[in-house]
């Protein structure tokens, strides 16, 4: 199974929704709420190469962008391959 982290908001529609696809798909995550923890905003920008919006989703330490992009990858039947699953 690969490593997913996820950089989000409480408030965020586009976060609850990430977290629901990959909580359907029984994928564990690390969830780092930068509202919560706004220490973690830099760290997130810096790895998402200048991301600022949440949520800001990494698959095994490569960012993948936002809920739209991981989206994408589903609708291309991408995602499973990346998060380890048959």
């Amino acid at each position: 199974m690969s490593k997913v982290e996820i950089y989000t908001k409480g408030h965020c529609p586009y976060c609850h929704r990430a977290k629901a696809l990959l909580n359907e798909k029984g994928v564990a995550f690390q969830e780092y709420p930068i509202d919560v923890q706004p220490e973690l905003r830099d760290t997130m920008i810096e790895r998402a190469n200048g991301g600022w919006t949440v949520p800001q989703i990494f698959i095994d330490d490569q960012h993948v962008g936002g809920c739209d992009d991981m989206m994408a990858l589903e609708a291309q039947s991408k995602l499973n391959p990346m998060l380890g699953l048959a």
